[in-house]
């Protein structure tokens, strides 16, 4: 896999993918700048050539976010900023006071700060204990199903160790028990096979910016055939370019969900983001970046007084580690390896406390390094290598 920059030309070896992707395949960048500089209209809000050029654009993204991920249409595909976006649509949308839902002990604050939020207003929430690996045994959520539950809502991926929960026997059990399932893709998209028909997923949150390789300020929500528009809420009301006749919200997909103008010159880099990731081909890519994973992984179980979280089966975890090394505190790591080796990788929290607690790693946190499909051997061995040297300085 080439792209137009590589960790030789920078000098520096970028290990925070999970974070953000970088660096993005050639074809976003200049999909942007030809949006900017020879369309540049606002899509829907005009009849001339370029806003309907810009309106195709928009509409061939939504095309290729539904094949990804077996969206039944894709105008069930709602643009919003992020995964966070979509998240706050589905949980603000569809719960109301007196519901209960379900969650996992290994989420995101993208799912827990609204959570708790609803939980003033009146929802109820259960938060489902993870195993130590971040593993969530399914039949656990079916224990703590009640005749008021609505909702279960799960991340697909751990963006602190990697772990793969169980969506589609979560899935399937919630169709099952009619309840509605939203899942958070924001570390799987790109990374593992997606069908929200097959995985029974009602709400599917993304992000485009992660490893759908396109730019920050692209995500949203796609939503299920069983899932009506009166039934879910919009987080805001405003302009749609539609039904402008009228000062109530519409009530059609997608229209209901995405006021204002729309960030088309994000979308325009998604599509060419999406393209690339089609050509690519998503198990070629977790295949590169399983087989630097695994070289990873071993080698830091290899260096004494380094611990690494999340599970140490391959088809169990994605390509995001994360490890500490004993006696040196995770910010020390990181910013040495940044300063001294020229490693860019996260630390601390993670944006995930209660990841964190079922890990073992609150309050201080880890290091995470998070690989992608531009990362090589070379970079893997550089990481190792900069491990290695602060392990022996800790000891």
């Amino acid at each position: 896999m080439s792209s137009g920059i590589s960790s030789l030309e920078t000098g520096l070896i970028y290990l925070d993918n999970a974070a953000t992707s970088w660096p993005k395949p050639p074809g976003v960048a200049a999909a942007m700048h030809h949006f900017l500089d020879q369309i540049g209209a606002n899509p829907g809000r005009s009849g001339h050539r370029l806003s309907v050029k810009a309106g195709r654009i928009i509409y061939e993204t939504r095309e290729a976010v539904a094949s990804l991920f077996g969206a039944p249409d894709p105008l069930r595909v709602v643009f919003g900023m992020n995964a966070t976006d979509g998240i706050n649509l589905a949980l603000h949308g569809i719960l109301k006071p007196g519901d209960h839902v379900i969650t996992s002990g290994i989420e995101h604050n993208a799912v827990m700060r609204p959570l708790h939020d609803l939980e003033t207003g009146g929802v109820e929430v259960t938060q489902i204990p993870c195993f130590v690996d971040g593993s969530l045994d399914p039949a656990q959520v079916e224990l703590s199903i009640r005749s008021n539950t609505k909702l279960i809502a799960l991340n697909h991926a751990s963006n602190v160790c990697g772990t793969i929960l169980l969506i589609r026997e979560v899935g399937q059990m919630a169709r099952q028990k009619n309840l509605f399932f939203l899942v958070d893709v924001a570390q799987s998209a790109g990374v593992l096979p997606i069908d929200m028909e097959k995985d029974c997923i009602d709400f599917l949150a993304f992000t485009g910016h992660k490893s759908l390789y396109g730019p920050m300020g692209t995500g949203g929500l796609v939503i299920g055939k069983r899932i009506e528009p009166e039934a879910l809420h919009p987080l805001r009301q405003g302009g749609t370019g539609s039904r402008s006749e009228r000062e109530i919200q519409p009530e059609f997909f997608p229209d209901r969900y995405e006021s204002g103008t729309m960030n088309a010159v994000g979308l325009s880099g998604l599509l060419a983001a999406l393209q690339w990731l089609q050509q690519q081909g998503i198990d070629q890519i977790r295949s590169h970046e399983m087989t630097l994973c695994t070289r990873l992984i071993e080698g830091l179980l290899n260096i004494p007084n380094v611990t690494v979280y999340g599970p140490t089966e391959m088809s169990r975890r994605t390509a995001t580690v994360g490890f500490n090394i004993q006696n040196m505190e995770p910010s020390t790591v990181g910013l040495r390896l940044d300063e001294e080796f020229g490693i860019l990788c996260r630390i601390g929290l993670h944006c995930a406390p209660s990841a964190h607690r079922t890990i073992g790693t609150f309050p201080n946190g880890c290091v995470r390094f998070s690989i992608g499909a531009f990362n090589t051997e070379r970079d893997i061995e550089r990481a190792l290598k900069a491990v290695n040297e602060l392990a022996k300085e800790a000891q």
